[in-house]
């Protein structure tokens, strides 16, 4: 199935989740209606409570007892982002005028085995950009590719060009680390020149109800070859655990392909495709609807391991060399 049908039935799954904006403005606009409504959107919308074996019952009598008619609305802010927190997933906030309840631990805990400063000294002054895309040619005749975001637009003349002045390398190292993600259509695009026959890369499901296991049968997901410039040659996909959403996505389809190494460090996941709904008081709710599977119908929403584990090592650092990028290198280069 293409992405873009794929899109159709994200569509769909909108309409199911809408249909409970009427029940929900029916709460009223009290610390007490507000708290039943963000607890009944997520226990009736999120999706991954049985993978995450969370009982959202429990959590209930945990934070209902915090809520108190005359609280003021700092207050109630609080803790219903601390109840959302429990869910321990990036994709989902409350929103404000004021301020952002989130959950970063899912990178914040873990090594960030990334260094901005190595990674603009490898590119050097004369490093070349397309879109979102910088890049060169490393010495050693390797071919480097630095994106920062997949909200960086990326079009396909971009990648025409980078791939045909990088034709001449033996290897080719994409850089995502510390992409927190984008657009899902970016991701698929850049994918698509790394393959030359479509390929199963994932399953999406939908909920189809509003029970915990309300959900459609996975619907598979391919990523189709470009029909302009491929890359053909052995490819090391650089991660570390600040790669989210949309980068998830990418490292997932890339993995499938045959002349592609993960190098680094396991990704930060959020497989969860983000919905978002509001609260009596205006409050912004955003939560993980539908889950995005592996090729093996595998959960990828605590993130993807690597082909080669490498941590970024603080000796190297000092000295001015990215232990991850010269492992990917080394590798490239046999």
């Amino acid at each position: 199935m293409k992405r873009y049908t794929y899109y159709i039935i994200q569509l769909l799954a909108v309409l199911f989740l809408c249909t409970s904006c009427i029940r929900e403005e029916e709460m009223e606009n009290s610390p007490q209606g507000n708290f039943e409504a963000l607890w009944k959107i997520i226990d009736e919308k999120y999706c991954f409570f049985a993978y995450k074996e969370i009982d959202w019952n429990l959590i209930y009598e945990k934070y209902r007892p915090q809520i108190t008619s005359g609280m003021p609305n700092t207050g109630l802010f609080e803790v219903l982002g601390n109840m959302l927190a429990e869910l321990k997933d990036g994709h989902v906030n409350l929103y404000s005028t004021s301020n952002m309840a989130r959950y970063w631990d899912w990178y914040l805990d873990y090594p960030r085995n990334f260094n901005e400063a190595l990674v603009e000294q490898y590119l050097g002054r004369d490093y070349r950009i397309a879109g979102g895309l910088k890049y060169r040619i490393l010495d050693d005749n390797i071919g480097y590719i630095y994106y920062e975001s997949f909200s960086d637009g990326v079009g396909n003349g971009n990648l025409d060009e980078v791939l045909s002045y990088l034709a001449v390398c033996n290897g080719l190292i994409i850089d995502v680390r510390n992409n927190g993600g984008g657009l899902l259509t970016l991701s698929d695009r850049i994918a698509a020149r790394f393959t030359n026959e479509k390929v199963l890369t994932s399953y999406i499901q939908h909920k189809t109800g509003p029970g915990h296991n309300d959900f459609s049968e996975p619907q598979p997901i391919y990523v189709e070859p470009s029909n302009s410039i491929r890359w053909q040659k052995p490819v090391a996909v650089l991660t570390n655990r600040h790669c989210y959403s949309a980068t998830n996505d990418f490292v997932n389809a890339m993995r499938c392909f045959p002349n592609v190494t993960l190098v680094g460090d396991k990704t930060g996941g959020g497989s969860g495709l983000p919905f978002t709904s509001e609260l009596p008081n205006g409050w912004g709710v955003r939560f993980s609807a539908s889950p995005h599977l592996g090729a093996d119908k595998e959960h990828i929403e605590f993130g993807i391991d690597p082909d080669l584990k490498v941590d970024l090592l603080e000796e190297d650092v000092a000295r001015g060399v990215d232990t991850i990028i010269e492992a990917a290198r080394n590798l490239l280069s046999k």
